[in-house]
């Protein structure tokens, strides 16, 4: 009955907020000038009198200045260039600033719940990992464009905003992507005079302090520092994390037409490395939420992140821009555990392994991008070249444990679920010791058309040379690989008005055989071609007022070349896996009045395997898929001083691998948030997550690594702006 009423709830809810942004559409009037005073904007755009002022864009970053509240306006990302997110044949996402402070947003988990099409996955505890589109990816996250791939858990102390942009989007990214990126936008300096500290603390000694220092030295440099430093626990036994951030950087206008941006980061995160329950009966085991299996002395994860970046934008006319993108990071990770390896058998017996993992990976990227705005005839272009050199050079390390110095397994019964056997760690004759060297280079061209105010065009191709070159240090055996990749992009935008944007999209995206990490070839893989991603879309924009929207959007993604096991014995793979998503999504994010926002989304995905892969028979299900999830944020500001948020979350169930055996159960949960104004230098906030406090399971990484959610818990946070 209960699961009944809150369907009805949040069925309800939604209907009310469509019905508020079509009244609110119906008493619209034609937009006059932008206004720039923020009271009067205010006043006026909830009346829905004016347009909200253009974006500004200043080395290639965009400013807050197209952004209302949850609503964003427009990115680069996606097509490389200034453009409308209505304009973008393309299912897109963003979580803008206010959205990561009123959600209290710091982790990969967080930042995902109300994006339609996108999941969470447990990583193994070490590292953030998402479906998108049902494709599991740990290496598609990009800082600005840059490709960002070493495992670990992001934190968003020093992000403006994060874009989900879904479905292969090798244009603009290159290879990989199988079903879309996540981007982070970061917090540049941009003149701003800000003085900010956020202190929180909450349920299971959540302990964290941030701050966003920044402003002008002269009439030609800015500079802005972020730092977060978090000490906290978790509501599973043994479990702490402490990570620290530090971020400095600068903007020197060079000239009137040529500025650049620089920067350094430093990021350290080290934590317990916890993989959860084991299944029982097809299940996750029924326990309490907290109970840890294995070794706690045993399990740690521990990274450290060193990044120098640089942008430099010149515009030699109003319509020629260059910007050149540069970014260097250092990256050193460690992580080791012991885990359940195994189900509980009918005598209440688990199964443990152990094994310890280390990466250390240097990564450098130079985008240069030249972008042209010129008519031709009737038409106008924003027309884009661009080239990409990129290289990467890691090592990767990898230990089995041996119990009591002999065994690679000890048994646990769930009524003693801890075990501090001995554990000697050493290579097995299957564990890793190589060193990769990874460089691509790309050339890419594209043309956004304007044929009249109806009718908008876009086409781009890519082409990458991507060469891996692997040496095994066990044996002494070098592998290399070469790759040529020609990934086109196409679009179609139509609007039968301003505010409305019908499309449809063809993209191609590929993933060398050496997988997203690219610290697995061998002879069995280096003779194998790249999988193909392929994904096919129609959708719809609506921009119902000018502070919400609406969007939706149908979509196939193929993936083929996915390797299986040679059928004739042969100790090979051949090329004939292949799975298939097709999907629907709906969204609308913005406000519905002026004091209440809204970020509501649904997504339907049927990800199957089509053609038997080495994982997976043909027709089976894609591993944490949920075929449903639905979520609903509001936000209502009862006075000038106090506001209170409401958010709901609801997903059917999903198989925890691709074998199908162990299911993980649906659940609805609820969270909520309390705001308060002090004055106008303080404000405090409460966040509470699992409101009803339901026991549910959120994710998993495999049958027997399965992620229970979190209970009841706080989350208390002051903020100054000083």
């Amino acid at each position: 009955m209960s699961k009944i009423l809150n369907s009805k709830a949040l069925i309800t809810i939604t209907a009310l907020s469509l019905i508020m942004s079509s009244e609110a559409m119906a008493n619209q009037a034609k937009s006059k000038k932008p206004i720039n005073n923020k009271k009067a904007l205010e006043q006026a755009t909830s009346k829905n009198e004016v347009e909200l002022p253009k974006v500004t864009v200043i080395a290639g970053i965009e400013k807050d200045g197209n952004v209302d509240g949850y609503k964003a306006g427009s990115t680069i990302s996606a097509t490389k260039t200034e453009t409308k997110l209505l304009d973008v044949p393309q299912s897109i996402s963003v979580v803008t600033q206010e959205q990561i402070r009123d959600q209290n947003i710091t982790s990969m988990e967080e930042a995902v719940r109300y994006i339609p099409g996108v999941d969470f996955q447990q990583g193994e505890a070490n590292r953030d990992g998402v479906s998108i589109r049902g494709n599991s990816t740990t290496a598609d996250f990009f800082v600005d464009g840059a490709r960002d791939d070493l495992q670990y858990f992001r934190d968003f102390y020093n992000t403006n905003r994060i874009e989900f942009l879904k479905g292969p989007n090798a244009m603009s990214f290159g290879r990989g992507g199988s079903g879309g990126v996540i981007n982070r936008v970061m917090k540049f300096a941009d003149g701003e005079t800000r003085n900010q500290l956020i202190l929180s603390g909450g349920s299971f000694d959540n302990r964290r302090v941030q701050s966003d220092v920044g402003g002008r030295v002269n009439n030609k440099v800015s500079l802005r520092l972020n730092t977060m430093y978090e000490k906290s626990g978790t509501f599973r036994k043994y479990g702490d994390l402490e990570r620290f951030g530090f971020n400095p950087n600068a903007t020197i206008e060079l000239s009137k037409n040529t500025d650049l941006k620089f920067g350094y980061e430093y990021f350290k995160d080290k934590r317990f490395n916890d993989r959860g329950l084991p299944s029982r009966n097809g299940v996750a085991y029924v326990t309490d939420p907290s109970t840890f299996f294995g070794n706690p002395n045993e399990n740690e994860a521990e990274v450290e992140t060193n990044s120098v970046y640089a942008i430099l934008n010149h515009k030699f006319s109003s319509t020629l821009n260059l910007k050149n993108h540069t970014r260097f990071s250092k990256n050193d990770k460690f992580y080791q555990n012991v885990y359940t390896s195994g189900s509980v058998g009918s005598t209440g017996d688990v199964s443990l392994s152990a094994y310890n993992d280390s990466t250390q990976r240097n990564n450098f990227t130079n985008q240069t991008d030249l972008t042209k705005k010129f008519d031709l005839g009737s038409t106008k272009h924003t027309a884009l070249l661009g080239a990409e050199i990129t290289r990467q050079d890691s090592s990767s390390f990898r230990q089995t444990g041996y119990f009591n110095g002999s065994s690679t397994s000890a048994t646990v019964n769930v009524s003693s679920p801890l075990n501090f056997d001995s554990i000697n760690y050493r290579q097995s004759s299957s564990d890793k010791d190589n060193k990769s060297e990874v460089n691509v280079f790309a050339a890419y061209a594209q043309d956004q058309i304007d044929v009249n105010k109806y009718l908008q065009l876009i086409g781009g191709l890519r082409l990458d040379r991507f060469e891996m070159n692997l040496e095994n240090n066990r044996n002494a055996q070098n592998f290399k690989r070469i790759d040529t990749l020609l990934s086109p992009r196409l679009g179609v935008v139509v609007k039968p008005q301003e505010s409305v944007s019908l499309y449809s999209s063809y993209s191609v995206s590929y993933l060398p055989s050496s997988g997203d990490q690219f610290s697995s070839l061998d002879e069995k893989t280096a003779i194998l071609k790249p999988e193909k991603m392929q994904n096919y879309e129609i959708g719809a924009k609506w921009d119902v007022t000018p502070r919400i929207n609406l969007a939706t959007a149908i979509y196939q993604l193929d993936r083929t070349n996915t390797k299986a096991t040679d059928p004739n014995g042969s100790g090979y793979y051949v090329l004939t896996g292949e799975s298939r998503t097709r999907g629907f999504e709906f969204s609308s994010t913005g406000k519905v009045t002026n004091k209440w926002q809204v970020i509501a989304g649904y997504a339907f995905q049927d990800a199957k395997v089509v053609g038997a892969t080495s994982a997976a028979s043909k027709n089976s299900k894609v591993a944490l898929v949920p075929h449903n999830k639905f979520s609903l944020w509001n936000k209502y500001n009862f006075t000038e001083k106090f506001a209170a948020g409401l958010g709901a979350i609801s997903q059917s169930d999903q198989f925890a691998a691709a074998d199908n055996t162990v299911r993980l159960k649906g659940f609805t949960r609820f969270d909520g948030a309390l705001y308060y104004k002090i004055n106008s230098t303080y404000k405090v906030q409460l966040n509470v997550e699992n409101i009803f406090d339901r026991g549910y399971i959120l994710t998993a990484h495999n049958n027997n690594n399965i992620q229970p959610g979190s209970p009841r818990s706080y989350k208390a946070s002051l903020v100054a702006d000083f």
